[in-house]
């Protein structure tokens, strides 16, 4: 993440945008004016993704006059359509199956031979993304007069957009106001030729015609834990190759990560961290991968017959034309703006995984929202210290704010309250009592600077700690609060508890 933090008087003062810091520093930090010419709509969105559609729709509720072009041919960007909604389908559904297989005999429930029909499964997940993809093209769009064009869009000018038609030919549109919100792509392996069959990306790992014997991830982030913890379910062993010396990608807690990996290790996971990947090669239906040991250089071959490459994304802004305008770029590919979204070209904004900051479905909207609004209204606001991070395998992990390798690095003198979910009475009569919810707390204080949760539901609870950091929330105030009993939102009641004093059940 992006975002940056100061010190002052022992609290942590979030910056209003990720880009901040680094457009401060490059002398960008400034308020640039909208265009004034007349044009056919107030604003046109290119990209259809989260921010997108979401930038788009809240546009048309300020009666703005809006078109959204989309060159995939389905809206919801990647999120809907090959990232987040179909990924989840296929953890839910494989988590059922698991569960059936090795869990309910001790639940007093007697299950025959149990199957897997991965066509049907497929099928179930495709029709999920069809629902949701077309509801905002046939709904939300319609509902609010959102103009809707499929096709791909590039500058003529600032304020002219032509556009290659999917069904053929070519038309211009005319807009005072544009957003880019043309999302990421999967970040490339150097060497490794993805074939979306045997070497697959996050979007063929989505679609694989069989349960695979063996699959080497390279990656321990959230998309190839996520996508591997699928197919280890489906009964596949899996084996992550990871460069760095922990999982969960950044931002993750040194303790939550360490928790994490020991619980996939349990469920048959394989690690192999603090290893490069030298290379990969097909041969026949077999996979064969070289890595490296970063300690001490040892070179080894591992065999698969599928192998997932999820080192990450990157963004999307080739074919813009934006050197043809003007519009900054970095070093990265990223879109360079401003506090209020404002490319280095006059009306001409940018939100989403095109630009800085995390690339998440979440904070793309929260963008879409604010851009549109410092449009027409001339505020908007995200607060980026407020983002959460969710991997949706089980357990869930969670997290929202500072970890404590933030705060020890900043100088932060901070309380750790933590409860876990072994202590929980709804955790016990679920048979699932993994993990802990863990607050940290600023010790002058006792505001809530950060909350780290590993156990099911880690994604939904995590809203609370959201709420809570956003209103600036102190253990106290979370403690004095009154929880449903039985729930498993309780360890996190017990867990400000601990910070403030001490748990009642633990």
């Amino acid at each position: 993440m992006l975002s940056r933090s100061t010190v002052s008087s022992g609290l942590l003062r979030p910056l209003t945008n990720p880009a901040s810091s680094y457009a401060a520093a490059r002398g960008l930090l400034r308020v640039r004016g909208l265009a004034s010419e007349a044009g056919a709509y107030d604003l046109a969105v290119i990209g259809g993704g989260p921010g997108g559609y979401v930038a788009a729709v809240k546009a048309a509720q300020l009666g703005m006059k809006t078109v959204c072009i989309e060159k995939r041919g389905a809206l919801g960007g990647t999120c809907l359509n090959v990232g987040c909604i179909p990924s989840k389908a296929m953890l839910n559904n494989s988590h059922i199956y698991h569960t059936i297989v090795h869990d309910t005999k001790n639940r007093g429930i007697e299950v025959g031979e149990v199957k897997v029909n991965l066509d049907k499964m497929l099928q179930a997940k495709e029709s999920s993304v069809k629902a949701l993809t077309g509801g905002i093209e046939s709904y939300l769009f319609k509902k609010y007069g959102v103009d809707y064009i499929k096709g791909e869009a590039s500058f003529a000018s600032p304020d002219k957009i032509d556009v290659k038609l999917l069904d053929g030919g070519e038309t211009q549109v005319e807009a005072k106001n544009v957003i880019i919100a043309t999302g990421s792509e999967v970040t490339p392996f150097p060497g490794i030729e993805i074939d979306e069959e045997r070497i697959v990306s996050s979007t063929g790992a989505l679609s694989l015609k069989e349960v695979p014997k063996r699959m080497i991830v390279i990656g321990g982030g959230v998309i190839g834990l996520e996508l591997g913890s699928v197919w280890s379910r489906l009964g596949a062993e899996v084996t992550v190759v990871e460069f760095l010396g922990g999982i969960g990608g950044a931002g993750i807690d040194g303790e939550v990560a360490k928790t994490f990996q020991k619980s996939l290790q349990k469920q048959g996971f394989k690690f192999k961290l603090n290893t490069k990947v030298m290379g990969a090669k097909r041969e026949g239906d077999i996979i064969k991968v070289e890595v490296e040991s970063a300690k001490n250089g040892k070179k080894e071959e591992l065999e698969a017959d599928v192998l997932l490459v999820a080192i990450g994304r990157r963004p999307v802004t080739k074919g813009l034309n934006l050197d043809k305008i003007g519009v900054e770029v970095d070093d990265k590919g990223r879109v360079v703006i401003d506090d209020q979204y404002n490319t280095s070209v006059k009306n001409v904004r940018c939100i989403g995984d095109a630009t800085f900051g995390p690339m998440l479905a979440h904070k793309a909207e929260e963008e879409g929202i604010a851009a549109v609004e410092w449009i027409k209204n001339g505020h908007g606001h995200v607060n980026y210290e407020v983002i959460p991070s969710v991997v949706y395998t089980h357990p869930e992990v969670a997290w929202v704010g500072k970890t404590e390798e933030d705060l020890k690095k900043a100088g932060v003198e901070y309380k750790v309250g933590k409860y876990p979910f072994a202590a929980n009475s709804r955790a016990k009569t679920n048979q699932d009592t993994e993990g802990f919810v863990k607050h940290l707390v600023e010790k002058d204080t006792d505001r809530i600077l950060g909350t780290h949760i590993i156990g099911a539901t880690a994604g939904e609870m995590i809203a609370e700690a959201c709420l809570a950091q956003e209103y600036g929330a102190g253990s106290e105030d979370i403690a004095r609060v009154c929880h449903a009993h039985p729930t498993l939102s309780e360890a996190f009641k017990e867990a400000a508890m601990a910070a403030h004093g001490k748990p009642i059940n633990f």
